[in-house]
């Protein structure tokens, strides 16, 4: 499979901070990948640096198997890393007709990425009276005009109301479904578990994970029990059964985190045969959001 961008042990420093750490994965082609992390973990320093828009301390990243300079690379390429400026008097068109311009590149596509981002009914309307979701959804579109083998987005959904975050979202899959190569920052869980099917999870610059994102939440899994009495029993039975890592309670749930495969049927007769019986068993994957906490926590 192609590798469309290379990061090895990248470093940047602004005087005392160490915003991005030895950073090193790789992009492959056809695939959604989110940069996840809390605000200041060094993803918006990453976009700028293989951008070329932030000089980097030391390290490397190369573009397209090393085959093309960063700057020819680029050509490739479509980011939104800050808020772009269109004219506020100029209508949607327009304000696309003048990036084309500016790239150098033809109308042809306009009233397609118009399209694409479901503005097409609204492209003679101005600038001005866009909501912010809207001109979110003309930022991709301008991103999009030079059809881009890479899609790359800081923080697509920021600010937006819940309607607007899940047109963002279902337009990003559907430019994936297209074979577009997506690359999004986002401190937000839901968004990587909804839309990217990679995941690099850094914190203060540093990567603690890189790999699939239903890899990391495919874990042994993790039981949810309730009793009506005997609680402190059924902790104790739990924290000593050689399958259990780590036991903890939520609210009135108990959480059993496994270290080794154990079915919830062979949980309920390990557990009766303890004089045991439950009012509430449940068998689910760990969520991205307890791996994610996991990892933070432990590092």
């Amino acid at each position: 499979m192609e590798t469309i961008l290379s990061l090895k042990n990248l470093d940047k420093k602004f005087g005392p901070v160490h915003a991005v750490n030895n950073l090193s994965f790789d992009i492959q082609k056809g695939n959604v990948y989110g940069i996840l992390g809390p605000n200041g973990s060094g993803k918006s320093t990453t976009l700028g640096i293989i951008l070329n828009v932030v000089n980097r301390t030391s390290g490397e990243f190369s573009w397209f198997d090393g085959k093309l300079s960063t700057h020819e690379a680029l050509k490739k390429v479509g980011a939104i890393i800050e808020r772009p400026n269109f004219y506020p008097y100029m209508t949607a068109t327009q304000n696309l007709k003048l990036i084309c311009k500016i790239k150098g590149v033809s109308y042809d596509n306009i009233d397609e990425k118009l399209k694409t981002v479901n503005l097409y009914e609204r492209r003679d309307s101005k600038f001005r009276t866009f909501s912010l979701g809207m001109k979110q959804r003309l930022a991709i579109a301008s991103a999009l005009l030079n059809n881009p083998e890479i899609l790359i987005l800081d923080e697509p959904t920021n600010g937006l109301d819940p309607q607007g975050i899940h047109e963002i979202r279902k337009i990003i899959k559907d430019i994936a479904k297209n074979g577009t190569t997506i690359l999004l920052a986002s401190h937000l869980l839901d968004e990587v578990e909804k839309v990217c099917s990679h995941v690099v999870v850094i914190r203060k610059g540093i990567k603690l994970y890189a790999g699939r994102v239903d890899e990391m939440t495919a874990s042994k899994g993790l039981f949810e029990l309730k009793v009506d009495s005997n609680e402190e029993q059924l902790i104790e039975l739990l924290e000593n059964h050689a399958s259990i890592n780590t036991v903890k309670k939520e609210d009135e749930i108990i959480i059993a985190a496994l270290k080794d495969e154990m079915t919830a049927s062979e949980m309920n007769a390990y557990l009766f045969g303890k004089g045991i019986t439950l009012s509430h068993l449940l068998k689910r994957k760990p969520s991205l959001e307890q791996q994610f906490l996991s990892l933070t926590n432990n590092n």
